[in-house]
């Protein structure tokens, strides 16, 4: 799975382990939306590499109506290259969830981040109950879900169980384990960094929870360094 970002910085939300909001001073530069003509070029690039799956990634609190149109254009394309499309956008109304749909879109991802106890000591300008209506969304909009989590925002051991047990009731296709990597600039750039093993623990009860799930190492996985890595495949871990 290849990820672009199709447009990047400039979110007017305050999560605070990203880069991208507009709020904090990250040397994140914010951009327009990419042409289509050259997000084709980068599925065409990917799927050059090997890749079978293409995400295009906007840092949107959600979409305008406005927008969707040209997102859609883009599924279109990318589809007819032969990839799964994917797409990360924000919050989703029903309407443009299933114009995305319409379009060909396979997989939406909009992780929970932590769990709903948590959440508040993180992001402050949508709720959590935000991030399961576009999740409910998507599903009726017939979208497969890609939906996990980020360890190591300051969270206890019982939030990572409770995001879990969240994640489960959603049961998603596809589960992105994230390892916070800090920024400068951002309210969680101090942070303490996860203890390996808590993390090969956390796939570990993501596998034995969700057995039909594609569970996946996504941010921080190099910063593990490939003993750690290693561990969360033995763990469970698909890709």
């Amino acid at each position: 799975s290849t990820l672009v970002s199709i447009k990047t910085g400039g979110c007017p939300e305050d999560c605070g382990y990203c880069p991208q909001a507009a709020r904090y001073h990250t040397g994140v530069d914010a951009t327009k939306l990419m042409e289509t003509e050259a997000v084709v070029e980068k599925a065409k690039q990917a799927k050059a590499a090997g890749a079978s799956r293409f995400c295009m990634g906007a840092a949107w609190r959600s979409p305008k109506d406005r927008d969707v149109p040209k997102v859609a254009a883009m599924i279109r394309e990318v589809k007819a290259l032969g990839l799964e499309t994917c797409a990360t956008l924000g919050m989703l109304s029903g309407t443009q969830a299933q114009a995305l749909k319409d379009a060909g879109l396979d997989y939406y991802n909009h992780n929970l981040d932590t769990s709903p106890a948590h959440y508040a000591q993180v992001v402050t300008t949508r709720s959590y109950q935000d991030r399961l209506d576009t999740l409910s969304a998507v599903r009726q909009a017939g979208i497969k879900v890609c939906c996990g989590g980020i360890i190591g925002l300051g969270e206890q051991q019982a939030d990572r169980a409770s995001l879990i047990a969240e994640l489960v009731k959603l049961q998603p296709e596809s589960v992105p384990i994230n390892s916070l990597v800090p920024v400068p600039g951002t309210p969680l750039a101090d942070s303490e960094p996860v203890d390996p093993l808590d993390f090969v623990r956390v796939i570990a009860v993501a596998r034995i929870t969700m057995p039909k799930a594609r569970v996946r190492l996504s941010a921080g996985r190099q910063q593990l360094g490939e003993a750690v890595q290693t561990l969360c495949f033995m763990a469970g871990a698909n890709s």
